[in-house]
């Protein structure tokens, strides 16, 4: 796995002549990335952002994933595949039968595990429908070892419900709050909460939703402090946020 201290490791061992030179170029000749003709790996990336390699799985054939996958299992690093559908997944699990699927959040994942210090992230869904989301969110963050808290169906159609869980939500350091239709809850979180809101807008709504695009509008003209906004049904690009900032508030002096 290309940590710092396997890294590290090598370069001793180059250093204290137990390793040749051609040995330790081998060890380390897809860093940074390896190269197919379809894809290129990134292995620096856990190295450089602390963050694993994803893959987004739509679109990819079962050979193409089974390829990406096993350059990234040799390396060590956690293995992360979003928007995998069931029928994909039950042909790949045949291949990498350790590996484990959410059905809800449509993510094959599995590897390493590591309990990063203090902090945790509630994850808050205005409804069930954006549970999809909130799962992508919730499995990306730990097997990034953040721990999460889910608080589901607390949308804005009932305040009460939101107001129920807020003794709880205020024991987290960051709270992703996902919604679709209105997209009115984050504001409502924010407004009640001292913590970071990442906002996730969803696909989810009738027509005047516009596929997203109503409740992004509404989360981006927030009149509350503290909100940031990601792209339409992006709860992986809402948990690399919060695990960075997570991350950082446990590292501080």
């Amino acid at each position: 796995m290309y940590t710092q201290k396997a890294l590290r490791r090598i370069l001793e061992e180059v250093q204290s002549r137990r390793l040749s030179v051609r040995k330790g170029l081998g060890r380390l000749k897809d860093l940074p990335y390896e190269s197919f003709s379809f894809a290129r790996i990134d292995h620096h990336r856990h190295l450089r952002k602390g963050l694993p390699e994803a893959v987004y799985g739509q679109g990819k054939t079962l050979e193409q994933l089974a390829r990406i996958l096993r350059s990234i299992r040799k390396t060590g690093q956690p293995l992360l595949v979003t928007r995998v559908e069931e029928n994909v997944w039950k042909k790949l699990r045949v291949l990498f039968p350790e590996l484990e699927y959410s059905v809800h959040g449509r993510v094959v994942y599995g590897g390493v595990k590591k309990r990063l210090r203090g902090g945790s992230v509630g994850i808050l869904t205005a409804g069930t429908s954006d549970l999809p989301v909130a799962e992508e969110a919730r499995v990306t963050l730990e097997l990034m070892g953040i721990r999460t808290e889910c608080f589901y169906d607390c949308g804005a159609a009932g305040f009460h419900r939101l107001l129920d869980v807020l003794p709880k939500l205020r024991r987290a350091s960051l709270i992703i709050c996902i919604a679709g239709m209105d997209g009115v809850l984050p504001t409502l979180a924010a407004s009640l909460l001292d913590k970071p809101v990442v906002a996730v807008p969803t696909s989810v709504g009738y027509g005047a939703n516009f596929k997203g695009m109503a409740p992004l509008l509404t989360m981006l003209n927030t009149c509350a402090q503290g909100v940031a906004v990601v792209n339409i049904d992006n709860g992986f690009g809402a948990a690399c946020f919060a695990a960075l900032a997570v991350c950082a508030k446990a590292e501080k002096p």
